[in-house]
């Protein structure tokens, strides 16, 4: 059979019909599609793409069982690295990671991992198949708290529980999830993709509380008196950065934090069954250039939004939100203020914002990260009628449990000290995701299952010394 030289795109639904919902966008491949673009894949034997994949998946091998209908054996192979292969398929930029090692970019597009992912991952839900094992340990089950139930925790306890520990989960929120229940809009990743893979690592014996926030309700010492033997942390960044401009606390500007948790995780999406309090602006200006700034975005829009502008200091090219993700805005009508800087916000007579200064700026020499460094246009300035900001410019870490938690040391930028084994400056304690510095949920993964190393070798060294 001669190879496709252009990957199978995934189905999705018209802009103009999904752009007033919240149901998923993309649609997902059929079998036959997906069967043709796994036939696509070299099997190389060096395989550049699993080098390219945080948690290291053995990415043409599942891709192989694909391709030979052998669905089973594909999504083993995918849960024998990764505990949430239907998140990681839908949300993961797969574009600069293994898919940018494959060796068919050289001449064309490269294999879909990323939707091929989704496929085996929606397969095994659909088929109920989910089956995996758990290892016994040998001496006795040693028990590991994680706090925090984002991509991190999540991944950890999923190595753990496959090492046979006794695993628990504290959330401090009502329901689970972190970041990937009140982050990420259900157009992206729907909740009941998220609750499945999250009962999949119930049924693997992962304990979870909600409404526990470790350093309030209970401290880091209370855990260790209760018997557990390793605590790792993946509490996430929860702390909003604003831009600190005048007029920046006028009614109706928001940071993108609390304007998707409100819809996320409050379950604003699903109205008039919940009739949760949530900001509607008509002429919306999100902040930012990222991941989060285009969920914001988009997530206005399908509130009932008449113009959503998202302005952002560089280009288009400088952008770090997904390739994807851009398009699909476009798309729906996301308008875009590119090389533009909001200066300030003016508001009416009630307090509430009405409209938002900014200026002109053009691309300067390349800064630390390799991006052309932004420099303003002089007497550029001008002004943009808004009812609402989101400002999506980023998160800070939490400082809550370090500053509650003796011998919990930060960097100058407030996330936790960790060694090369995701140690803590307090022992016995790890940490990963956010908390230490990762960006995205790929890579919050990938330390979540280092971290699970770490903490096994740690354990068999702690009963060696006994």
């Amino acid at each position: 059979m001669q190879m496709r030289p252009t990957r199978i795109n995934m189905p999705q639904r018209p802009a103009r019909e999904r752009a007033r919902d919240f149901i998923e966008v993309n649609l997902g491949y059929s079998s036959r599609q997906a069967q043709e673009e796994a036939q696509r894949c070299l099997q190389c034997k060096t395989r550049p793409c699993v080098a390219g994949c945080p948690v290291g998946i053995s990415i043409p091998d599942f891709i192989k069982a694909i391709a030979e209908n052998r669905m089973p054996d594909a999504v083993k192979i995918l849960k024998d690295k990764n505990s949430l292969p239907a998140v990681c398929g839908r949300v993961c930029p797969q574009e600069d990671q293994c898919e940018k090692k494959c060796v068919l970019l050289k001449s064309g597009h490269p294999v879909a991992i990323g939707h091929l992912e989704r496929y085996a991952a929606d397969w095994e839900k659909e088929n109920d198949v989910s089956r995996q094992a758990c290892a016994a340990f040998d001496v006795t089950e040693p028990r590991v708290a994680i706090v925090g139930s984002g991509p991190a925790g999540l991944t950890c306890a999923g190595e753990l529980v496959k090492f046979g520990f006794d695993v628990t989960i504290f959330e401090s929120l009502h329901d689970t999830g972190g970041v990937l229940r009140y982050g990420i809009p259900e157009f992206r990743l729907p909740k009941k993709i998220l609750d499945y893979e999250l009962n999949c690592l119930k049924k693997r014996g992962v304990k979870i509380f909600t409404n526990t926030l470790i350093g309030r309700t209970k401290s880091i010492d209370d855990l260790f008196s209760e018997g557990f033997e390793a605590i790792f942390l993946g509490v996430g960044a929860g702390l909003p950065k604003f831009m600190r401009v005048p007029g920046e606390n006028l009614n109706n500007i928001f940071s993108a934090n609390e304007f998707l948790s409100r819809v996320n995780l409050m379950n604003a999406y699903m109205f008039p069954e919940y009739d949760t309090p949530v900001p509607e602006g008509k002429r919306v200006a999100v902040i930012g250039g990222g991941n989060t700034a285009m969920d914001s975005a988009r997530t206005a829009l399908r509130l009932g939004a008449s113009e959503v502008t998202l302005i952002y200091r560089r280009s288009k090219q400088e952008m770090p939100a997904r390739v994807e993700e851009v398009h699909h805005a476009e798309e729906e009508g996301i308008k875009f203020a590119f090389l533009t800087d909001p200066l300030g916000y003016k508001g009416d007579e009630r307090g509430f914002v009405k409209e938002v200064e900014c200026l002109e700026m053009e691309l300067g020499e390349p800064d630390e990260s390799g991006r052309r460094k932004p420099r303003p246009v002089k007497g550029s300035n001008f002004v943009m009628p808004i009812d609402m900001a989101v400002v999506a410019i980023g998160l800070s870490p939490n400082p809550l449990l370090p500053r509650l938690t003796k011998g919990l040391e930060t960097t100058d930028w407030g996330e936790l000290k960790i060694d090369n084994d995701f140690m803590t400056t307090k022992k016995g304690v790890f940490a990963g995701g956010d908390i230490v510095g990762g960006e995205t949920v790929i890579q919050a993964m990938g330390m979540g299952k280092d971290a699970a190393q770490s903490i096994k070798q740690y354990m068999f060294q702690k009963r060696m010394e006994c």
